[in-house]
């Protein structure tokens, strides 16, 4: 595991990893990419013209994607220097991709037959890719959850007040405990426990996966707080610290830039999952993709300020990846060949709230990526540490500063080597 200098005690062990890996691969992935439609939502919030819960029910009996190759997605998140990926077990429909033994509504009762899940763990475990699991708490299907002989968008919160609850809590720890003991080693647990998810009892779950994968990290949709906050299409523009709550998702709500970073010891971890195009499902009428530009400067946004950048995938009905999907993320993996050393294994550097840079540190370094290309001259003002030397990781060209009193003088050429993003590292003492 790489050491990113937090210094003793300030990097638990269970995180270490997680801290230092910095991108992953989301994967949002069922029948639903048959219809082109959003995972669940469609019968959970219909739209006039939409799919009917009704055919939304039947699409698993024509699911078949024969092209599926757990390496194919390992092998495009290894091309785009991603360091784990997180799979959707379950979404809020309640439809299993792996043989679950509490259901008949699963992967391996379509024509496919074969367990999703099973095949990307084990692949994962071959060829040293964590993988995590997305389980929904919410579920369409099941009874206990809701009554079920009414459309999902009438109930589809769930009836924690029915007598049926608790089968319902059961049968997450029945399924949970699966995926805990199935599956081999788990990276971590994602949780998208929707709206008032007190009604889970989250410590108890949270209890049942340090039972069964002590190392097994817990994110914060289950009630309680877990080991990461998680926020959805949207990088805070602050270094999340202990005590504060970002929501799920953007409400718009901003806090103060801050220009010193705060102490390591009042960090909160945190991660940011973010689409390519605007939805989680594969969707043949989305096409307002993002550029790999924005996709990697999103990446560099997030590493300064100390999180993780989750990036979703919506693979296709018969198993693939589409190609304007791989397309960006190999560019984001030819970036990452130059200048992951100022991403992989950093936390955030020391200066915040510059408009033209953005700062990620690990022992010994200071990275500089240069978001607005400056005329002839980088100014940094704020940095107490010594500045030893200066080069371009791209091209590796040497550069001449000046330091006095705190402020930073690096001189840069003309032009920059990289189009999407240059760094600058700075060996300080």
């Amino acid at each position: 595991m790489r050491d990113q200098g937090l210094g003793p005690g300030l990097a638990n062990d269970r995180t270490r990893w997680y801290r230092d890996a910095k991108f992953g691969m989301f994967i949002h992935w069922g029948p639903y990419s048959l219809a082109s439609v959003e995972a669940s939502w469609p019968i959970m919030t219909p739209t006039p013209g939409g799919i009917s819960e009704a055919e939304y029910r039947e699409l698993p009996r024509r699911f078949n994607p024969s092209k599926f190759d757990a390496n194919h997605f390992i092998d495009l998140a290894k091309a785009a220097g991603q360091q784990y990926m997180v799979f959707t077990t379950k979404h809020h429909d309640g439809f299993c991709m792996f043989d679950s033994s509490y259901t008949d509504y699963k992967i391996t009762n379509t024509p496919y037959g074969r367990d999703v899940v099973r095949q990307l763990a084990d692949a994962g475990r071959r060829r040293d890719m964590p993988v995590g699991f997305y389980y929904s708490p919410p579920d369409m299907h099941h009874p206990a959850f809701r009554d079920t002989t009414k459309l999902a968008k009438e109930n589809w919160n769930g009836e924690p007040t029915r007598p049926d609850w608790p089968m319902y809590l059961e049968y997450m720890r029945l399924q949970l405990t699966e995926l805990l003991t199935k599956y081999g080693p788990v990276a971590l647990i994602w949780f998208d426990g929707l709206h008032h998810q007190e009604k889970y009892d989250g410590n108890r779950f949270v209890e049942l996966i340090q039972k069964l994968q002590p190392a097994t990290l817990v994110n914060d949709r289950i009630g309680v707080p877990g080991d990461y906050q998680t926020p959805e299409q949207f990088i805070p523009n602050v270094i999340p610290t202990k005590g504060v709550r970002f929501a799920a998702t953007d409400s718009g709500v901003r806090q103060e830039l801050k220009s010193v970073a705060p102490p390591p010891e009042d960090f909160q971890l945190w991660e940011t999952c973010m689409t390519i195009n605007k939805t989680w499902a594969y969707n043949a009428n989305d096409r307002e993709y993002k550029s790999a530009e924005f996709l990697i400067r999103s990446l560099v946004e997030v590493a300064s300020r100390g999180g993780n950048f989750l990036l979703n995938v919506g693979p296709q009905p018969d198993g693939l990846i589409q190609l304007e999907f791989q397309q960006r993320l190999r560019a984001i993996g030819d970036w990452l060949a130059v200048n992951g050393e100022s991403i992989y294994g950093t936390t955030y550097g020391p200066v915040q709230n510059m408009k033209s840079i953005r700062t990620t540190a690990k022992r010994g370094r200071l990275f500089l990526h240069i978001f607005d290309w400056p005329s002839s001259t980088l100014e940094i003002s704020g940095l107490e540490a010594k500045a030893m030397s200066a080069h371009m990781l791209a091209g590796g060209q040497s550069l001449k500063f000046r330091q006095t009193e705190g402020r930073l003088r690096i001189d840069l050429p003309q032009h920059p080597p990289d189009s999407n993003l240059t760094v600058v590292a700075v060996r300080t003492l």
